[in-house]
């Protein structure tokens, strides 16, 4: 099981928060981010149970930067989700995909769940690798924050761990990456009304396959080499 991190951004009801607690000492995880949260007061405590001492030592942070520093993998929650491919934003994995995606694999994962109500901002979807989904009936298919939060906990405790699984590309190394798309897509001379959502697709493909070292510095050399050749116009070799 990866090391994973809960990040509730902007809670506006404390019980809430303390039902995400005793979910996550169910699940035995321990590390809760809480961004610009409400008070946690009587009724958190009340309804975390035993699993108090993970409000105890919940992390109060002002922005997603500082909650999701030092992950490798950056997973949003929606409720809300847009079927076809182009807004890139709001497509979902589910979460039984995404959790079996994740066996074997011991780094900091961040999943990074929303307000009750209007859920996580655009720009807060956009820092995120990937958007992750609960299926649900169509009627109704926004759950309660902890009920979500539950089930996700749920699916990745099930899946455990799987060894000898290639070691996959740091999230320092993944920046670079998008850094070096960003060189190849000003080397084109890319239009800049469509650069954001080309951004935020390739952004979204990268956090679905979690590229392994081997296919990072593949990625990486293609890349710098690609931009290198445009921008000089000598030929490949």
């Amino acid at each position: 099981m990866p090391d994973v991190r809960i990040v509730l951004v902007g809670p506006k009801f404390e019980g809430n928060v303390g039902a995400v607690a005793r979910s996550m000492a169910n699940f035995d995880l321990e590390e809760l981010y809480l961004v610009d949260p409400c008070g946690i007061g009587e009724d958190a405590y009340r309804r975390a149970k035993h699993g108090s001492w993970i409000l105890d030592g919940a992390a109060a942070v002002g922005t997603l930067e500082e909650a999701v520093e030092g992950c490798f993998l950056v997973a949003g929650t929606s409720g809300i989700t847009t079927k076809g491919d182009r807004n890139y934003a709001r497509v979902p994995v589910p979460v039984r995909e995404f959790a079996q995606s994740l066996s074997g694999y011991d780094e900091k994962v961040a999943i990074v769940f929303g307000r009750e109500d209007i859920g996580l901002f655009q720009e807060e979807l956009n820092r995120c690798d990937l958007l992750i989904n609960v299926p649900a009936g169509e009627s109704y298919p926004v759950l309660n924050l902890s009920h979500a939060a539950a089930v996700v906990m749920y699916e990745l405790f099930q899946v455990g761990h799987v060894p000898n699984r290639p070691e996959p590309a740091e999230r320092l190394e993944k920046d670079y990456m998008f850094g070096f798309f960003e060189d190849l897509l000003d080397a084109i001379d890319y239009p800049e009304r469509r650069r954001g959502d080309t951004s935020v697709m390739f952004r979204r493909m990268m956090g679905r396959s979690i590229p392994t070292k081997y296919e990072y510095n593949t990625i990486m050399g293609v890349f710098g080499d690609a931009s290198k050749i445009i921008r000089t116009g000598r030929k490949w070799g």
